[in-house]
């Protein structure tokens, strides 16, 4: 018997699936895992965890955000600066200073880019921030809060949880449709987790030039590439989310050349295949 829960949480629809008899209280803890998280990790709630760290420059914090944050700087680390948790004031000067539903689709005001790449230490159970540096967690911990939400939903039976695009799996095998440019593809998902980045949702205008909330921290603007959007299949959600930005930033000639496995759809309408599902 398959259960299903829909919701909305981190701006964005929630799905959680679970093959089992009776999962209304897995899938009630599921849900409310969503909303712990998000009370602690969104940048648009003044009283939440990461608002105050950006806020203070340094907070004794959680061990959800103590984790996330040596998430993210592992992964900056490991990307070399591709991902990067310091692209917060670059999202503010591009425009995506609010929810997104709340942003204007056209203001007058130009975008401002934005140093990143600035200083983040975790010294014990203590973060701390550079000068001028604030985070967003906005990718990396959907990927997250999917995990998280697929660990308690998985004690029920196998499950799948989609977070906007961004999904955890634990046990079965899970068909998931792909948009393509040429229709949607329909992977069979085993293991592990699939996320999705792109330009084709999140976008906006500003003084009439066209923004977007993928971030380039070498340029501290939206990124310029030759790639619409980009879905990948990684160990978990959390890698998932990790790469598929890093391989958008990329742009289709590296990207074609990765491991991972990846669908990737270009400005000019192809749609590329890459590892095992080349």
């Amino acid at each position: 018997m398959i259960e299903r829960r829909g919701f909305r949480a981190m701006g964005t629809d929630i799905e959680l699936i679970v093959e089992a008899g009776d999962a209304g209280p897995q899938l009630t803890a599921a849900e409310q895992e969503f909303d712990r998280l998000e009370a602690l990790l969104s940048r648009f709630r003044d009283d939440s965890e990461l608002s105050r760290l950006n806020r203070d420059g340094s907070i004794d914090a959680g061990p959800d955000l103590q984790r996330l944050v040596a998430l993210a700087l592992e992964a900056r680390e490991r990307t070399g600066g591709r991902f990067d948790p310091t692209v917060h004031d670059a999202l503010v000067g591009a425009g995506y200073d609010r929810s997104f539903e709340d942003v204007p689709g056209d203001s007058a005001e130009p975008p401002r880019a934005a140093r990143c790449g600035g200083d983040v230490r975790i010294d014990g159970g203590r973060i701390v921030l550079g000068d001028g540096v604030h985070l967003d967690l906005g990718g990396i911990g959907k990927g997250y809060a999917a995990e998280r939400a697929a660990e308690l939903l998985g004690i029920a039976g196998p499950c799948l949880v989609n977070a906007g695009g961004d999904i955890a799996t634990r046990g079965g095998a899970w068909p998931v449709g792909v948009e393509t440019a040429d229709g949607t593809m329909t992977l069979e998902l085993h293991a592990g987790g699939l996320a999705t980045s792109g330009r084709d949702r999140r976008r906006w205008r500003k003084n009439g030039r066209e923004q977007h909330h993928i971030i380039d921290p070498s340029t501290g603007e939206p990124a310029e590439t030759d790639l619409l959007r980009v879905t990948v299949i990684a160990r978990d959600a959390v890698e998932a989310e990790v790469e598929a930005k890093v391989i958008f930033l990329s742009g289709s000639r590296a990207a074609a050349h990765t491991e991972l496995s990846t669908i990737l759809v270009t400005d000019d309408g192809r749609t590329l295949l890459t590892g095992a599902l080349a």
